[in-house]
């Protein structure tokens, strides 16, 4: 019975949702946000109950389907809307409500004052009730309804302060970037059901060792072309970036506990094709990668402090694609959830630096914070640590996690994973440096002016419904590495957990006891070698041009590369569009047919003369030529 709360789970914050649509603006501040927040709050609490059912079962029957109802009954095509308990939808779902609870919570205090106050928890509400629809619906249409769910309300709220055209166009390129993706997630769906008759995972998964090769892996580099786009891999990274220009509580929840997410989560979900197709597979791998190491080179010459975020969030995706096509699944996950912790810890410790600062991003003019905000900056560090991997913080666990299996797959996956583990370390500690550590560097504002200072004008706590989220994250990233402890097979909680989903799929980790203790050691020395070069060169100055070269600064030039590959080529073609098929094509076809019709109209006029004689005359000549006609036929 307990297994029956799967389907409460996302109805919770869609409940929370129609509420705020109703009365949200008349309840205003704070009220709206602490409905929406106890919305997913309970939905938490419903996870967990779920959760503890399906815990309940022996491992082989940790598998519910909730059918509420036929959505989509078309002749061959039958589409329910069904929720899906398994280890794998339930992991996705505790995270999400747990995380996302925290941070609605602190949205509450940052959001303050904001004349859109409810606004904005609607569509709070409304994202994470997508997320929750895709990561819990039993078969590929349903997911991908929360799919576009979740693109529809990043948009909304990147762009909610749309006043600013950096934010409105933001959201429109996260939007457009985001549809290239979605293609790529519906033909794979179409692929899929031509030829097994079936969009449910169910029906898919058996039916995969009876397609071809050539078929399994269309479809898996299709489903890749999807998860590309949601989850901000090369070529198409740089719209997460520009995502920053949303409020940061916006920021934490996409990068942390939704949407970029989700286009992890569809690649291990996939795992029963993906096993099957090793080209895919080795594409993942190596785009995710790459990605890793080219976000963290640029994240190494970033000013703005979230945008230096941004940027880790990209590198980590990497990461986790790396893991998933090393056909290593759990570590993936595993990365995924840890990251969550300690990733919403950054962002949310960089809106309250920003919060205290006036609205101040570039960390080039703050500098010696940790005086005034202990709190954030002793949480914030405790996120560094566990981003860069040191032990025994959880990021030391889970990335070392997926590192062991790019060595299984390939050492030189591994060495580019393990350059990018250092880079990680470091520019994370470039920011800490600059941030936290030092001279200040920012002038203190006249008396209370400044929004977020405290008395005196300088930078202080924001208040407690803002610092406990970060409190509590910081405790899990510390700690989340227990989840899965490597090693010592009696600990290894998400391995036996997620076995059920993954087991026939993962791949071996063919590395001896000694090997796996010697990565594990070269995984820390890897994540403080960063922390050290971070420290010499970072801790006493602000300064240094030759580590913060333009070509970094500008993103390895993808903007320009954009720009002429596809903005300047789309832009030639509207304009010949707008000037050419439309003006003269489709306006001249137009017109043509007007101007020939008046034409035709003014010559036919010429007939109606009104004289009775003029008709007879026509009547004759055309009796004589029907005549003449005839005979002609029968001589």
């Amino acid at each position: 019975m307990m297994l029956h709360t799967v389907a409460v789970i996302p109805a919770l914050p869609l409940f929370g949702f129609l509420v705020l649509i109703t009365v949200g603006r008349r309840i205003g501040d704070p009220k709206a946000g602490w409905i929406a927040t106890g919305a997913i709050g309970a939905a938490f609490v419903a996870t967990v109950v779920t959760v503890a059912g399906l815990f309940g079962r022996a491992p082989a029957q940790r598998h519910f389907v909730q059918n509420l109802f036929a959505w989509i009954p078309v002749g061959g095509l039958h589409v329910n809307v069904a929720f899906l308990a398994d280890p794998l939808s339930l992991t996705m779902a505790l995270f999400v409500t747990g995380v996302s609870t925290l941070i609605h919570l602190y949205a509450i205090g940052y959001m303050k004052d904001d004349r859109d106050y409810s606004k904005f928890f609607i569509y709070f509400n409304l994202f994470v009730f997508s997320m929750l629809m895709l990561v819990l619906s039993d078969n590929f249409v349903l997911t991908f309804l929360g799919w576009e769910g979740v693109g529809a309300c990043s948009y909304f709220l990147i762009s909610y302060w749309f006043e600013r055209d950096s934010a409105a166009t933001a959201g429109k390129f996260a939007f457009i970037v985001n549809r290239i993706g979605d293609a790529g997630f519906l033909l794979a769906i179409f692929l899929l059901f031509g030829h097994t008759g079936s969009v449910s995972f169910e029906g898919v998964f058996g039916a995969a060792p009876h397609l071809s090769s050539v078929t399994v892996e269309a479809a898996c580099l299709l489903f890749f072309l999807g998860a590309v786009g949601k989850s901000a891999q090369l070529p198409l990274s740089l719209w997460l970036a520009d995502a920053m220009e949303g409020p940061t509580p916006v920021s934490a929840l996409i990068h942390a506990a939704t949407m970029v997410t989700a286009g992890v989560y569809l690649m291990a979900r996939v795992a029963p094709l993906l096993h099957l197709a090793p080209v895919a597979a080795w594409v993942v791998a190596g785009v995710g990668v790459a990605t890793a190491f080219v976000a963290a080179t640029i994240g190494t010459a970033q000013d703005d402090i979230k945008k230096v975020l941004a940027y880790s969030t990209v590198s980590q995706l990497g990461y986790m694609m790396l893991g998933v096509g090393s056909g290593a699944y759990t570590a993936a996950i595993f990365l995924m959830v840890t990251h969550a912790f300690y990733k919403a810890l950054l962002f949310l410790g960089s809106g309250s630096v920003i919060h205290a600062m006036g609205g101040e991003q570039d960390i080039k003019k703050m500098g010696g914070l940790r005086r005034y905000m202990p709190i954030t900056s002793v949480t914030f560090i405790i996120a560094w640590l566990s981003i860069a991997g040191v032990p025994p913080f959880s990021g030391f666990f889970s990335k070392g996690d997926v590192l062991s299996a790019a060595f299984v797959k390939s050492p030189v996956l591994w060495a580019v994973g393990a350059l990018t583990a250092v880079l990680t370390a470091y520019y994370m500690g470039r920011e800490v440096y600059l941030v936290f550590f030092g001279d200040k560097r920012w002038p203190a504002p006249s008396g209370d002016s400044a929004h977020g200072h405290g008395h005196g004008g300088e930078p202080a706590e924001p208040s407690w419904v803002m610092w406990f989220p970060l409190v509590v994250l910081a405790g899990l990233a510390t700690i989340a590495g227990l989840l899965n402890f490597p090693h010592f097979h009696t600990l290894q909680f998400l391995d036996k957990w997620l076995d059920p989903v993954f087991g026939p799929y993962t791949a071996a980790l063919t590395v001896s006891t000694g090997g796996k203790w010697l990565l594990a050691g070269a995984d820390g020395v890897l994540a403080l070698t960063g922390v050290g070069i971070a420290a010499k060169l970072w801790r006493t100055r602000w300064e240094n041009p030759s580590l913060e070269p333009q070509f970094l600064r500008s993103s390895w030039g993808l903007y320009t590369v954009y720009d002429v590959a596809v903005s300047k080529p789309a832009q030639a073609v509207a304009a010949f569009a707008a000037s050419v098929v439309e003006s003269k094509i489709i306006d001249g076809a137009v017109n043509g047919v007007g101007s020939l019709t008046r034409w035709s109209g003014s010559q036919a006029r010429r007939l109606q003369t009104g004289y009775v004689r003029s008709y007879a005359l026509g009547i004759t000549a055309g009796a004589v030529l029907l005549l003449g006609y005839m005979i002609a036929r029968a001589g």
